[in-house]
């Protein structure tokens, strides 16, 4: 089967693990995803990474990346500033099952997490010098690694999956969704509804050398897509919508949307929206 022609609808990167993230014209494709991509995380006073699946509110939480710093706000705070070059302590934290050496983000921004989240929390930064890699049943030969994202560097998914989410919706009398519900990276024109699932490689010829993605997994789907991300309000309609269609086989029957990838090759190259590239098929 010949390759398919596809192009770069969105990129997105979520800079703070579960909250808000933020659209991009271009970015640059580091060792563990696209550049800022989950480079910070919210833990707890034991080290342990929170989300949207406790608190909800992080969804309301505005990151804007400058050239020197990140900007965060969120609604009744002031605007916290937070240096993209300085970092404090070293310390430890731990992500799903992985410890992994972070940098605390210090005093300030932990009072205002704390403020703004109701509970006692600290702004880590992910340390570089860390290797978390991708589970290798995965990825096979691939070392892919990964900042504080769930378990890959790269989600994958097309303009035709949300409309067809959304029909599904309009059908069961609910309102529209944006893409911001699934959190993706990497979102593609071109492809039939949940057209990624069937991929192999998605390839991007730029300035700096070919960017070849492997899509490796299914992305198996929690709570979070169910938080509205303009009111932190959780629901429901989201769940149902996929179980009506998206239980899938691969994955013992859990509810799937959009395809994890890990990167093969394109490392310090740049993607950029509207770029033009060439996906091929898993035969299956």
């Amino acid at each position: 089967m010949s390759n398919l022609k596809v192009s770069v609808n969105q990129l997105c990167v979520y800079p703070i693990k579960s909250c808000a993230g933020i659209n991009l014209s271009e970015s640059l494709l580091i060792e563990t995803g696209l550049e800022f991509d989950r480079a910070w995380m919210v833990v707890d006073a034991h080290g342990m990474f929170v989300t949207q699946r406790q608190l909800p509110r992080m969804a309301l939480i505005q990151p804007a990346l400058k050239s020197l710093e990140m900007v965060l706000r969120a609604p009744g705070m002031m605007a916290l500033h937070v240096a993209l070059d300085k970092v404090e302590k070293a310390t430890q934290v731990q992500v799903w099952n992985d410890t992994v050496a972070a940098y605390d983000m210090g005093g300030l921004a932990a009072q205002w997490f704390t403020d703004f989240l109701g509970q006692a929390l600290r702004l880590v930064r992910f340390d570089p010098e860390q290797k978390r890699l991708s589970d290798k049943a995965w990825t096979g030969n691939i070392n892919a690694e990964n900042a504080f994202s769930d378990g890959f560097p790269i989600l994958v998914t097309s303009t035709a999956s949300l409309d067809e989410m959304n029909r599904r919706l309009r059908q069961a009398g609910q309102a529209d969704i944006t893409l911001a519900r699934f959190r993706p990276n990497l979102v593609l024109d071109g492809l039939d509804a949940h057209g990624e699932d069937h991929l192999d490689e998605v390839m991007f010829a730029t300035a700096q050398g070919e960017i070849r993605l492997k899509l490796v997994k299914p992305c198996t789907r929690c709570s979070i897509p169910d938080v509205d991300p303009l009111t932190a309000v959780p629901g429901h309609a989201v769940g149902d919508a996929l179980a009506s269609y998206r239980a899938d086989e691969r994955m013992q029957g859990a509810l799937t949307f959009a395809m994890n990838a890990v990167i093969v090759s394109g490392i310090d190259a740049e993607l950029k929206v509207g770029m033009q590239g060439d996906a091929s098929f898993r035969f299956e």
